[in-house]
């Protein structure tokens, strides 16, 4: 791996972190750029490859107590009374802490499996509720027909690459101040395959895959909730001439339900009573997600009294048992009223001795006047 100065860098900035970060603290930033910038997690990228060999000289340098002090005292690593590259190479940095699955030594040779891909799927509170087997259309990379995968023509198979002999990197050895080096590097001529085609295939043009629509069968279990994500594997785009399949994930989003709102496993609803109902007591049905149950309404229930309904919620994911339902009363208070029912209110209100507003001529003749 080929190796760029950043001994008079600002080597704080290039790990983003702070002068007086502790150890911790730069080593949990080195991390996340590692990850972030490593050339196997970014093929695209021709950039990637320089900003992780950089992060990774600045974090040689800084996590050296003895060679940080130098820079802090000085600015630069020039002087440090040690190899500028630390004991170790930038590799046996990043296998320290990623458990070895950076480049080593023979490259990328093969092909790599495709990227992930992401694709929403809505689903109503039911099929959340109960689970459901749905299909789900996305348009990616497929493996060619033609060439089954390969990238080569019908009838013709790839070659070993001259440049490498089918490493898939190339290695070479030059002459620096410290002695000789030995760089190791991706074949520029294969990309890192170990073998070439030199008659492509003329659907795929070498690719190995092909844009297409498939339809697959996704399995949703039971008691996902809104913002649930599915992990399908090896249903994700093709991998170049003949890469396994990356991933599809499959992000839910849960339809609003006017009949319920939920809360974790619990379903809430609200339920409109009439007056006399919440005054006198009464039956009322009320839905759940499995069918309408009756419940009783006691005399003198006050507006926002709430009903629990136990095990009428949703089905635990990861477990038994279900959630419970939450039926809220709303108290309709009417804002019309014929002679009649006035009459037997003013009554009720002076039998309670209760001060009301004078007749007028009725609440439902006056509205109707206003019209």
């Amino acid at each position: 791996m080929e190796r760029t100065n950043v001994a008079n860098a600002n080597l704080y900035a290039i790990l983003e972190v702070d002068q007086r970060c502790s150890p911790d603290e730069l080593k949990q930033a080195y991390r996340r750029l590692a990850r972030q910038y490593h050339p196997d997690s970014n093929t695209e990228d021709p950039s990637a490859e320089a900003h992780f060999k950089e992060v990774s000289q600045a974090y040689e340098i800084l996590s050296d107590p003895e060679r940080r002090a130098n820079y802090d005292r000085f600015g630069s690593d020039v002087g440090a009374g040690a190899n500028p590259f630390g004991a170790g190479s930038v590799q046996d940095i990043f296998d320290m802490f990623f458990g070895g699955m950076g480049m080593n030594n023979q490259g990328r040779r093969g092909p790599q499996p495709g990227p992930d891909a992401e694709v929403a799927l809505d689903i109503t509170l039911e099929e959340a509720a109960f689970g459901a087997t749905r299909e789900v259309t996305v348009t990616l990379p497929q493996r060619c027909g033609t060439c089954a995968g390969s990238g080569c023509a019908p009838g013709t198979t790839p070659v070993t690459c001259e440049e490498c002999k089918g490493a898939g990197a190339v290695q070479r050895v030059r002459n620096s101040i410290l002695g000789q080096m030995v760089t190791s590097q991706v074949c520029s001529r294969c990309q890192g395959f170990g073998t070439r085609i030199e008659s492509p295939c003329p659907d795929c043009r070498g690719d190995g895959r092909r844009q297409q629509s498939t339809t697959m069968t996704a399995q949703i279990p039971a008691g996902v909730e809104d913002g649930s994500t599915m992990r399908l594997a090896d249903r994700g785009p093709a991998g170049l001439r003949g890469g396994a399949n990356g991933r599809l994930f499959v992000h839910l989003r849960v339809l609003a339900d006017e009949r319920f709102e939920r809360h974790g496993d619990d379903l809430h609803h609200e339920a409109h009573v009439s007056f006399s109902q919440a005054v006198l007591g009464a039956a009322i049905t009320v839905p759940t997600i499995r069918g309408a149950i009756e419940i009783d309404v006691e005399p003198g229930s006050q507006n926002a009294t709430v009903h629990r309904v136990r095990h009428e919620g949703i089905e635990h994911l990861h477990g038994r048992g279900r959630g419970d339902l939450y039926v809220h009363l709303t108290v309709d208070v009417p804002n019309e009223l014929d002679e009649t029912s006035e009459n037997l209110l003013r009554q009720w209100a002076e039998h309670r001795n209760e001060a009301v507003n004078e007749s007028s001529g009725g609440l439902f003749r006056r509205r109707k006047a206003k019209k």
